[in-house]
This record gives C-alpha cells, structure tokens and sequence, in this order.
C-alpha cells in the first residue's frame, strides 16, 4: 500500500566520494526526517513533525500573510515577482507577524506601519522601503476584498523614493564602450534591451518568429500584455546579420539558450574583464570598468530602456516613430 505524504520536500546533494544522496523533509524548510521513505520509521518521524508544526494562531496577521502565498492571486505571479515578495513577506512576518487584526481598524496603526517603513528605508534605502510597503497593503487589500480584515491601513501610503533615471540614461559613448569591450554574444542582447524597452526574460524567450523584419511583435510574461514594437535601423542590421541558431533569438555561443541565471553571470563577469594596465592608460581602464559597472547596474531595468528608446524616438535620425507625449518614459528623458 502506497502512502502519500502531503507537503514532503527531498533534496539531492553529490558528496565528495562521487556518491549521490536524497535528503527529506517534512516540507520545504521543515525538520528532517528519519529513516528510508517507505518504512516506518520514516512515516512515523513525519506524523512527529506534523505534529509539532505550529499552527498560527487566528487573528493575526500571520494568518493573513501565509493565506495569500496560497492564494492564486500569489501563485499565478510571475516567479521573479514572487521571488521578490517572499524575501518581503518574512522581513513583515517579523515586524508584524503577532500583529491583531482587530487592530487595523485603530487609526494609529497606519502611524506605526509608517514608522516601521521609515526604519526600513534607513536600513536598506527608500526604494526597497515603498517596495515593502506596496507588498505590505496589496496583501492587506487581497485580505480586506475577502473578508478577512476590516481595514488596509496602508492604502495611499504615498512613496519615500524621489528620484529621475533622465540622468543615467545610457549615451550614445557608453554604448559605444560598451560593444568595443563586451564580448560580441553579449552585443545583441544589449541592442535588444536598449532598443525595445523589454525586460530580460521576455528577450531570453523571444523567439525569431517574433520579428518580421519590421517590427517585433510579443506577449509580455509579467503583464500579459500584448506588444509591438517598431524596429529601428541599428536594431534591424543587427538582427538581420545575426545567424539562426536555434529558434531563440538571444543564444549562446554553442546555440544553446540562455538561463536566467547564466545570462546575469555572463553580465556580472564584465567587471573582472578589465584591460591590462601595460596596454591602456589609466583614463581608458576607468572608462572600460564604468561600462560594465553601469551595465551590470542599470542595464536589467528596464524603465532606462523605455527612457532611452523615448529619447531616441524623438531624434529625426531615429526609425522609431515619435514616442507619446506625457508618458513616464518620455518624462524621464526630458532635460
């Protein structure tokens, strides 16, 4: 007879003999469990551990938090977004995981989530602190549109963050530097990136069917939204000259698609590609290490692409027709 054990995590590890072992857990994050699965021992050590697995109590945010990370709102997200929001998700459990709901409806709740968002940005910047605080009232919405609690005290809680991207916009140098010094696998992706605005895992997956020659046209992962993008000249050359190795546009150099984690590795090895100091002046060796440096951190956003392609939209040498007025990426552009 075959028992299922609900929730059971198994990890499998190489030891340094050669040999491959399988470790198991009550669940992800969960006690280990004795014993061979089968026998038992081992069931009896995961009916143990279920055992001793704390229930949160009722009534507390706690509860409210982990019934969201079940909910489909938070699993039909894209896994880069949950990503982001479970290291969030822990950082709040601990400030506020004891916290009554019956509490949310004091008006001086709003006062101490406030306060506590203000900590936060000391510790780790303004921008993780709204970001945390975005999480923090989009879960306590999902819980007041079902009944759950009473309140969202953080609602309209405004942002600390005030900041324009006009002025780390990539120029037209830094481009330049960028594809003189940058191995030549790593050139299409950032004329991709820089000239459609699209974030990196909607380019990894972008297939050749994808661009007709004119245009690229796709479906965003994060958004769903359907997009079409002119193609400009500079962008078209290098497509057109770029060989069909795969049915992926951005390939590696043995045709091979990219990881997420391997594409960001590949980016993250620019820095260390420094040029000797016998060969190049002092000057030129800063110039090289800014552009991996301000690759490696602007280049994964992809609101200074969209304020680039803005930028370039409004240049009569550009292909690209005219970007909208008042939109965020033109704003960001403007001098």
């Amino acid at each position: 007879m075959r028992v299922r054990l609900k929730g059971l995590n198994s990890v499998t590890k190489r030891l340094a003999d050669g040999r491959t072992v399988s470790y198991y857990y009550a669940w992800k994050g969960g006690p280990p469990l004795r014993g061979e699965p089968g026998t038992p021992e081992f069931i009896h050590s995961y009916n143990e551990a279920i055992a001793r697995k704390v229930t949160p109590p009722r009534g507390t945010l706690l509860s409210v938090l982990q019934q969201y990370q079940a909910s489909e709102d938070f699993t039909g997200l894209a896994e880069s977004t949950r990503h982001g929001y479970i290291g969030l998700v822990r950082r709040i459990e601990q400030a506020f995981g004891d916290f009554p709901l019956s509490a949310l409806t004091d008006r001086r709740t709003r006062g101490v989530f406030m306060s506590w968002r203000d900590r936060y940005a000391v510790n780790s910047g303004r921008r993780q602190a709204d970001y945390a605080w975005t999480v923090l009232a989009r879960i306590l919405s999902w819980g007041l549109d079902r009944g759950l609690v009473l309140a969202n005290p953080c609602e309209r809680g405004g942002r600390l963050y005030r900041g324009t991207r006009r002025d780390i916009v990539w120029s037209a140098a830094d481009e330049a530097l960028f594809l003189e010094r940058a191995p030549a696998q790593l050139h299409l992706p950032l004329l991709l990136a820089l000239w459609t605005g699209q974030r990196q895992g909607d380019l990894l997956r972008l297939p050749w069917s994808a661009y007709d020659g004119t245009h690229i046209r796709l479906r965003q992962g994060k958004t769903g939204a359907r997009v079409v993008i002119p193609v400009g000249a500079r962008l078209k050359a290098a497509l057109d000259a770029t060989p069909k190795l795969s049915p992926l546009i951005l390939v590696k150099r043995d045709g091979k698609p990219w990881t997420s984690a391997g594409f960001q590795t590949s980016w993250c090895r620019l820095q260390a590609r420094r040029p000797h100091r016998a060969h190049v002046s002092r000057s030129e060796r800063y110039r090289g290490d800014a552009a991996c440096h301000r690759w490696r951190h602007r280049g994964g956003d992809r609101h200074h692409h969209w304020a680039l392609a803005a930028q370039r939209a409004r240049d009569p040498r550009c292909a690209l027709p005219r970007a909208r007025s008042g939109t965020r990426r033109e704003r960001d552009c403007q001098a």
